[in-house]
């Protein structure tokens, strides 16, 4: 069963408390989606560090009930 929404978003704030997430449906199938992550802990982290952040978020579920996840990260200012 995919991940939805809601469960994506909400994984991603329980990681990053006071990040804002925005997310798209890649496919209109709920199972590939992309999601621009603003978040203060991104400061002075390289984009592969601050991508690792957010894919840490979803432990193992990440290739198996989250599909596929395309990440954009933003410092806030």
């Amino acid at each position: 069963m995919p991940m939805s929404a809601s469960a994506i978003e909400e994984a991603i704030l329980a990681a990053l408390p006071g990040a804002t997430v925005e997310l798209r449906d890649l496919a209109g199938d709920d199972d590939h989606w992309a999601a621009t992550v603003t978040a203060p802990q991104f400061a002075g982290l390289s984009r592969v560090a601050q991508h690792k952040l957010v894919y840490a978020a979803f432990g193992g579920r990440m290739g198996g009930e989250l599909h596929a996840l395309q990440v954009t990260t933003v410092v806030p200012t």
